[in-house]
């Protein structure tokens, strides 16, 4: 009896062992093995620190090399970070900016010797910060000079469709950056509006809706961009479908609710694309706030219909306009609910501008990039999209009023660019994480050190780590049973690169 009783308990314990071992499918977006292969080989490696800090000369600066000691135990007074090469989740894709024409027209207005400068800055991975991504609007947004579609107004059929309005600026701006960046750079667009007789409010501003009998014209109108852009040497990787559609803005805006973007896309845009051979193009969906970002992603992606044609969800961080408060979980419990699926950053800037916040560093300015920056992809993010990559000395062009920060700013009167603290956080993730990466596993004892951390298709490890706080922190970072030991200065970002020598 006793003999019976242990023999059916050991049974027992391994079916225990058996099922909870046992991968689960769609629950988890990680890789449940150990991958040992990933791992470095930490006596025979080259470390650099790059270093960016507020009120000091540190711009994207090597400040320091790492040397590895075995492994100490942390204590938890101490400011650790831990490190593990052999946990892999997402494929990164890409960081960039959006192209747009208040973009274009700013650069035209600079010298052919800054416009050089500002190229390389953006796009150049040994001289500036590698940009590999781009967006741009599909037809006018409120970052244009002026309200304008690429039809006669009233023509259902489209016949008049013509991009010559954005071959003054925009499309040679667009062709300069693709050069740029070595002749490839994934580039994705989004509407803001459609046509103001397609619309309920037969207006392009203030909202209003896509009227039901213009669903098919307006699918038609995508698909036209698309060929329209590739006739001129512009690869389209992918569209969002629509800018914010649920921000009744007194620029060019489009309600939907998450019903109406589902049946559009899955009775119009998605069978439309596949019919004029566009298959390959990557329909995002959202393109909103994180706050509903997961119900839009349940209504769309439940749908099998709509899913087949969504390569995944799209959001802003403007959320935080009702509390403060970034909301930077709804982006995780839309990878953990649809892990098959992907999420991309589409938009952010600092909003109302003012040049002496510039002028006088605000801190808060160029961490909001690096909070969200680290949070989005320690929570699925495939890819992040600032917004406009470049505007002039007033925030703008814009045809509202609406101005912004951007990264940098170029004066067109005085033809000086400015390269904000914003670039440079932005630049510790896009020049050293490049486009393949895997997102590894890293995480902090701190809640005053943030990090992200990235294997690199190379075998590099790229680790930023943000100190948001106003004193200097000391902490050690571990990797594979190794510390080494470094000091992050107030209000600073850095990566860390490890690499095969």
């Amino acid at each position: 009896m006793n003999q019976y009783f242990n023999l059916k308990t050991i049974q027992f314990i391994g079916l225990l062992l058996f099922i909870c071992c046992k991968p689960i499918k769609g629950n988890c977006h990680t890789k449940q093995e150990y991958n040992v292969s990933k791992v470095l080989n930490l006596k025979s490696i080259k470390t650099a620190v790059y270093t960016t800090a507020h009120h000091s000369n540190l711009k994207l600066t090597v400040t320091d090399s790492l040397k590895f000691y075995e492994l100490k135990q942390p204590l938890e007074t101490d400011a650790s970070i831990i490190v593990d090469s052999g946990k892999e989740f997402q494929t990164f894709l890409g960081i960039g900016g959006a192209l747009t024409d208040a973009a274009a027209e700013t650069f035209h207005k600079l010298s052919k010797k800054n416009q050089k400068i500002f190229l390389e800055a953006y796009y150049n991975q040994e001289k500036g910060i590698g940009y590999s991504l781009a967006r741009t609007s599909i037809h006018s947004c409120d970052f244009s000079t002026s309200s304008y579609t690429y039809i006669d107004e009233g023509d259902n059929a489209l016949t008049t469709f013509s991009i010559e309005h954005d071959k003054k600026y925009r499309i040679p701006f667009i062709k300069k950056a693709i050069e740029a960046a070595g002749g490839k750079l994934t580039l994705y667009a989004s509407p803001w509006s459609p046509p103001a007789f397609m619309k309920s409010n037969k207006n392009m501003l203030n909202g209003g809706k896509l009227l039901p009998e213009f669903y098919q014209s307006w699918a038609n109108y995508y698909v036209k961009f698309i060929k329209s852009y590739e006739a001129e040497g512009i690869p389209v990787w992918g569209l969002t479908i629509q800018n914010e559609p649920l921000a009744v803005q007194r620029w060019e805006s489009c309600i939907y609710t998450a019903e109406e973007e589902r049946d559009f896309l899955k009775n119009y845009l998605g069978p439309t694309l596949q019919k004029e051979g566009l298959g390959r193009i990557k329909n995002i969906v959202w393109d909103h706030n994180r706050d509903l970002l997961f119900q839009r992603a349940n209504v769309i992606l439940n749908d099998p219909e709509a899913a087949k044609y969504a390569w995944g969800v799209g959001f802003h961080w403007y959320e935080d306009w009702k509390d403060g408060v970034p909301m930077y979980e709804a982006v995780k419990y839309v990878k953990e609910t649809y892990p098959d699926k992907n999420l991309i950053f589409t938009e952010g800037c600092n909003e109302s501008y003012n040049l002496e916040r510039i002028k006088n560093e605000d801190p808060k300015l160029a961490e909001r990039y690096g909070k969200s920056m680290i949070n989005d992809f320690n929570n699925g993010v495939v890819a992040w999209t600032d917004w406009n990559i470049l505007l002039d000395e007033t925030g703008g062009p814009n045809h509202v009023a609406n101005l912004c920060f951007s990264p940098v700013h170029g004066n067109t009167k005085t033809d000086e660019i400015t390269f904000t603290n914003s670039y440079y956080y932005i630049g510790h993730f896009s020049k050293f994480i490049r486009p393949g990466a895997k997102k590894i596993a890293s995480v902090s004892s701190s809640n005053a050190l943030l990090t992200t951390a990235f294997k690199n298709t190379d075998g590099s490890l790229a680790i930023v780590v943000m100190n948001s706080s106003d004193k200097n922190l000391d902490y050690s970072l571990t990797l594979q049973s190794n510390s080494a030991y470094l000091k992050a200065l107030p209000h600073s970002i850095q990566t860390i690169l490890i690499s095969n020598k």
